[in-house]
């Protein structure tokens, strides 16, 4: 991202790694790829050329021994590297395609840009302002000096904040895992005691998905600091992950929120 932009690009969030067929391959070979992939299409290239997309509606009714290039799209919508993402958003949103080829200059596929992309650029986007809102916080209530840092944390290591989750909560924090589109967590290393700030749906559905470690922006303490949210920890008893409970039998109030404005 350029310095100084505030508005992510394409670029940023592009999957680089593309599959792609010729035209010349057949209805058979794609529909192949087709099964043996997540995607319901692949871009068309000829010499890094993007000439046209085919998706599985094409494949359909076709002969297995019909070429792509029969059948293809040729009508393409594209997208340029150093298009905001809040405007692929909306094509992609305008046009229904889930995904769009992203395209250089000279017109060479250079990678492609999803609905799951668009997603997580913004759940990137919204995680650092909390970060420096709770280091203003801290430095103000404590008066001390913090620093920021972005690392691989342990979830065995982590000491929660709260007592408890909801159960329809952690299907969509679950969901997100494993379509890769969680947030990092928010955690304060006190002088090595690492406190969850923010998180615990994430983390709770990670134990679930046996994943051990996860992403975090974590907020540095130098030396111990007797902050808050540890008070409250020890008073409530939570020492480890295993603590927090898992509340089934009510929403989750954003949930409750929705449902009495309906």
């Amino acid at each position: 991202m350029a310095a100084g932009d505030a508005d992510p690009r394409v670029e940023d969030y592009m999957s680089r790694d593309v599959e792609t067929v010729t035209p010349d391959e057949t209805v058979a070979e794609v529909a192949r790829l087709v099964a043996d992939s997540d995607y319901d299409g692949f871009p068309v290239t000829d010499r890094r050329r993007v000439v046209g997309f085919v998706g599985a509606r094409d494949l359909l009714l076709a002969d297995d021994r019909e070429p792509v290039f029969k059948l293809m799209s040729t009508d393409l919508i594209v997208a340029h590297p150093g298009m905001k993402v809040t405007d692929a958003a909306r094509v992609i949103l305008r046009s229904g395609i889930n995904r769009l080829p992203v395209v250089d200059d000279a017109g060479h596929l250079v990678g492609i840009v999803g609905n799951a992309d668009v997603i997580r650029s913004q759940i990137e986007r919204a995680t650092p302002e909390k970060v420096v809102k709770l280091v203003d916080t801290l430095e103000s209530i404590h008066d001390v000096s913090l620093r920021r840092e972005r690392r691989t944390v342990a979830l065995a290591e982590l000491v929660p904040t709260q007592g408890t989750v909801y159960a329809d909560e952690l299907e969509g924090r679950q969901y997100e895992l494993q379509e890769g589109l969680a947030e990092p967590l928010v955690v304060i290393d006190n002088d090595g005691e690492l406190l969850l700030a923010d998180g615990h749906h994430r983390v709770k559905a990670a134990r679930r998905l046996d994943i051990d470690e996860m992403d975090a922006y974590v907020v540095c303490a130098d030396e111990s600091v007797d902050f808050g949210i540890a008070r409250t920890a020890r008073r409530s008893g939570l020492a480890s992950l295993e603590d927090v409970d898992i509340v089934d039998y009510a929403h989750h109030p954003l949930v409750e929120t929705t449902e009495r404005l309906r």
